[in-house]
């Protein structure tokens, strides 16, 4: 069900001739409701390029049709004086328990709480993003249902949560601000131009670790490209992902049966719009590495991916991510996204780092407040002792924690 408040006196930024353009905010609890906002949605994603695939119904939707068991959906919409959507903010609420606390609520975005999404952000049309922050600033402020906000991976430019973060630091609430590394390549217009961006060894390893297998089996690389293929394409990357970290005594992301719909789900509605980039290699006609990745604008986007561990002296996940960035190049992408972590594995292809925005808050002098007073202390106390401690036994209880956890 629906509820609508009125918002008055909130100016709308950068929107001519009108100002003080009172918004309305309605809330959603349910995604039937959401999603007859689709059309209007997919209007501000068009406008506003700054936005991401993680922004987008297709994403999101799968995500709550697979992670959204036990959530309360608690999503804002903001319309302006003529009745435009001007502004989605997608939140949930989730129980939150810790320790000798009773149970608080927390309030996320979706798409968060899984570590599938990256880059996410509050869904608002060009000039308006100062308004919506004020708007939704004010809602929670009178809201009592929820007792911690947690606002993670947010595109750290992102003009509505900074200028959300300065209303919360202008009403001295409590609040915590982190971040997490990216990496991405910046890809040029030909393929000749991108090896000379790589080190001399790296350029050199592209070619030659292809020949290497090509003179010892039958290859193949394809792409899934229609909706028949796709079930045994999943196939494959979930088998070659769970076989890489199973043979290292880990559990695997598609141990879990929710992961696997969301991927399945997302990988449908994907492909329709033509975002689907689903990448295998094969040996012998016996599929060797894969790659989940996805297209948006001129950007793609890697999710995941999966190697055979009896073919890694081949380097079966380097030679299928080379043949993949030639095509990307060639077919006119301009971004290659590695997403959330920064290691030498993605830095030798070149790429450039940078970093998400987590912003945690609540309601001073609340029990939500209490929460991150304490969160920050063991924060703080973790990172004291990793400065002071030998690093094995670092490790050790690190791995301690983990088998009692």
């Amino acid at each position: 069900m629906s509820t609508q408040v009125e918002d008055p006196g909130i100016a709308s930024r950068n929107i001519a001739p009108a100002e003080n353009i009172p918004l309305s905010v309605t809330l959603l609890s349910n995604w039937d409701e959401v999603e007859l906002l689709r059309s209007e949605w997919n209007a501000i994603l068009e406008h506003n390029h700054k936005l991401t695939i993680f922004s987008s119904p297709e994403w999101l939707s799968s995500w709550w049709r697979a992670y959204g068991s036990g959530k309360q959906l608690h999503t804002l919409a903001f319309r302006d004086g003529k009745g435009a959507l001007v502004g989605l903010v997608p939140l949930y609420l989730q129980p939150l328990r810790m320790g000798i606390l009773p149970s608080l609520q927390e309030l996320r975005l979706v798409g968060d709480g899984s570590t599938d999404s990256d880059n996410l952000d509050f869904v608002v049309a060009p000039g308006h993003e100062q308004g919506i922050a004020q708007s939704l600033f004010r809602h929670l402020a009178t809201d009592r249902r929820w007792d911690v906000f947690q606002l993670n991976c947010m595109a750290s430019d992102s003009l509505g949560a900074n200028f959300f973060l300065e209303e919360t630091k202008s009403a001295r609430w409590k609040f915590d601000v982190s971040t997490i590394s990216w990496s991405a390549v910046e890809l040029p217009e030909t393929w000749e131009a991108y090896l000379k961006q790589l080190s001399p060894k790296e350029r050199g390893k592209v070619g030659n670790r292809l020949r290497r297998l090509q003179s010892r089996f039958p290859t193949k690389f394809y792409k899934c490209s229609n909706a028949g293929e796709l079930p045994a394409c999943l196939d494959h990357l979930f088998r070659l992902h769970q076989k890489r970290w199973e043979s290292r005594g880990e559990p695997g992301s598609f141990a879990s049966q929710e992961r696997r719909r969301f991927y399945a789900d997302m990988a449908q509605q994907f492909l329709s719009r033509g975002w689907l980039e689903l990448w295998l290699f094969e040996l012998n006609e016996t599929a060797v590495a894969s790659q989940y990745a996805f297209r948006y604008g001129q950007t793609v986007y890697s999710l995941q991916e999966g190697f055979d561990p009896d073919y890694s002296s081949d380097s079966v996940g380097y030679v299928l991510r080379s043949y993949a960035l030639r095509e990307f190049i060639e077919s006119g992408v301009r971004r290659y996204e590695f997403l959330a972590g920064e290691n030498e594995s993605k830095l030798r292809w070149g790429g450039i780092t940078g970093t998400y925005l987590n912003i945690h808050l609540a309601r001073p002098m609340t029990r939500g407040s209490l929460y991150l007073s304490f969160a920050q202390f063991t924060k703080n106390t973790k990172a004291r002792l990793r400065r002071v401690l030998p690093p094995p036994l670092v490790e050790f209880l690190v791995s301690v924690r983990r088998k009692f956890s």
